[in-house]
């Protein structure tokens, strides 16, 4: 008995290449229930064949040499259970996705996959303030500088903030309690995104607490460290923001400075004009793998939460 391979056949030998093709476009745009029900095909049918296509879509479009990459890391479920994922930062897009935690050993194997010639290339890296992905980057793309992402930056800021609203609401009782309780929301966002009443709520509780306002102020303010040009200019605004907590009684905004103190190095990069990327591109691209997770109803299969992510940004 012989099996011949014919060309136009997907890895299912009931479909076509060009059927498989369609319907892994189709996922683009509407969820595997969705295209199932549209085509009359099993679930997992239609998953296998979305798969299919996007392994497709990515052995065309290749491992690139990236100038500057973005590292973070996603929960995959719970229990600490995190992947690594690795964007281009010039292409915009996700290039790799792996790792078996968060460690230093798990984003060595992405420097080991693409090799020691393009690790070479990398001239930015921009993360979090993890420990492990900042050694491994110093062993592997050593010429690279490192880059601390504002936005987790501003996030710990955020958490600093709240923990100051948490101290507040303890510290009042009786009627001057109703002005915190509720107000989370508003505290941490930005005041162009409020709405009407976010603001109405936000101004009260600024005009009845005096820390919470000076707190918010601060906050505010912080965002503007990465529009210097200068490293000495950023340097001279953060100590007066720091100088500015003096009498204050804020001790989760002076932890915060004192974090930001002993990674200077990482936050005063982004002065340099070599070093200005898009810094919107890799929050953007963690909100659209939240998006995937949560259309999946948490996807269990690993590798299809892969091929989603790497496939994610890819143009037309």
């Amino acid at each position: 008995m012989k099996q011949e391979k014919l060309e136009f056949l997907a890895e299912n030998p009931l479909y076509t290449k060009r059927f498989a093709e369609h319907i892994g476009k189709r996922c683009k745009e509407a969820s595997i229930q969705a295209v199932a029900k549209e085509f009359l095909l099993d679930w997992h049918t239609v998953k296998e064949l979305e798969k299919e296509y996007m392994r497709g879509v990515l052995a065309k479009t290749g491992m690139p040499a990236p100038k500057a990459i973005g590292i973070d890391e996603i929960s995959i479920r719970k229990g600490h259970t995190y992947r690594i994922v690795v964007s281009d930062l010039e292409r915009k897009r996700p290039i790799w996705f792996g790792g078996e935690d968060r460690s230093e050993a798990s984003l060595a194997k992405f420097y080991e996959e693409i090799g020691p010639k393009k690790s070479a290339q990398i001239r930015l890296a921009l993360m979090d303030m993890w420990k492990p992905f900042r050694k491994a980057t110093e062993k592997n793309a050593p010429q690279a500088a490192i880059l601390f992402d504002k936005f987790h930056v501003m996030r710990h800021l955020g958490e600093a903030l709240d923990k100051v609203r948490k101290a507040e609401y303890k510290r009042l009782s009786g009627n001057q309690r109703k002005f915190v309780k509720g107000q989370k929301y508003n505290l941490l966002t930005r005041w162009d995104n409020l709405n009407l009443e976010g603001r109405q709520g936000l101004k009260k509780l600024l005009t009845a607490n005096k820390r919470l306002n000076t707190a918010y102020v601060l906050k505010e303010s912080f965002g503007q460290l990465w529009e210097y040009e200068r490293e000495g200019w950023a340097r001279k605004f953060f100590d007066n923001w720091r100088n500015a907590l003096k009498w204050q009684r804020l001790k989760p905004y002076e932890d915060f400075a004192n974090m930001i103190d002993r990674h200077w190095e990482g936050i005063a990069a982004y002065c340099k004009p070599e070093n200005k990327v898009s810094l919107g591109f890799v929050e953007g691209l963690n909100n659209k793998i939240r998006v995937i997770q949560r259309r999946a109803y948490g996807i269990k299969d690993e590798e299809y939460l892969r091929l989603k992510v790497l496939t994610c940004m890819l143009p037309p």
